[in-house]
């Protein structure tokens, strides 16, 4: 007999866009191209913070710490389309002449209806497929699967039990509340992994915590599959022309 498919609740869409910069490029464009681009990147960064005002999407730009990037985008948006037209719009700025594409992640968020849950019109409920992305020093985005191997496919495992394990795993979470604020993305259908998650703390050492802690959770223990990780330090709108200065 086959398991139960979970239904979900689903939200706001997710773009993850993470770009390199040519800083050869970058140095050795003039200074009037340099404050033009910066000028105009500025603007976008005002249009997008007008939307999140009328909480009509919402968005966060870090600097990404290594080698996988420089610079990474997470954008929410009520429509797919929405989507496109940001990335669309960017891509024709004068500042992306710049940047390299160094990794994308499409996804929407997702709560899963396993335990007790609030109605879908509840505010709490909207809250949390809507949100409003917090402005936290640290995040760290990473994709994910659920295991089909054997014996420990989740996908055959009976929905009681996989409501348990959840609620074990969740447990762990909420030691950190106050400490992460989580995202749970799902991108079946939308990109080459299952979920999305994303991080973000006030304390770096958070992120590495409550990973660690969650992989001895059974769920993750036996069917968690994990993807390239992403960690980044918040770059604000009034820091954007330090960062670029040359």
């Amino acid at each position: 007999m086959a398991a139960e498919a979970v239904e979900t609740l689903d939200g706001w869409y997710c773009l993850h866009d993470l770009r390199t910069i040519d800083w050869t490029s970058w140095k050795y464009a003039s200074s009037e191209e340099r404050e033009s681009a910066i000028h105009e990147f500025k603007n976008l960064l005002t249009k997008w913070e007008a939307v999140e005002n009328e909480e009509n999407g919402s968005h966060v730009l870090y600097k990404v710490v290594g080698q996988k990037a420089d610079l990474m985008f997470m954008f929410l948006r009520p429509t797919m389309n929405e989507l496109t037209d940001i990335e669309t719009e960017f891509n024709k700025s004068k500042f992306a002449e710049f940047l390299l594409p160094a990794h994308s992640y499409v996804s929407v968020v997702e709560l899963s209806k396993y335990g007790p849950q609030h109605a879908e019109d509840d505010p709490r409920t909207q809250e949390r497929l809507k949100p409003i992305l917090p402005k936290w020093e640290h995040i760290s985005f990473y994709p994910m699967n659920k295991s089909r191997d054997g014996e420990d496919n989740w996908y055959s495992v009976d929905f009681k039990d996989r409501a348990k394990l959840l609620y074990e795993h969740s447990k762990t979470g909420r030691k950190y509340a106050g400490n992460i604020k989580q995202i749970i993305t799902g991108s079946f259908g939308f990109d080459d992994w299952e979920w999305g998650v994303t991080l973000f703390a006030h304390d770096p050492l958070q992120l590495k915590k409550i990973v660690y802690e969650m992989r001895f959770d059974e769920v993750s223990a036996r069917f968690g599959e994990f993807g390239e990780f992403f960690v980044g330090n918040h770059l604000a709108k009034d820091d954007i022309d330090a960062y670029l200065h040359v």
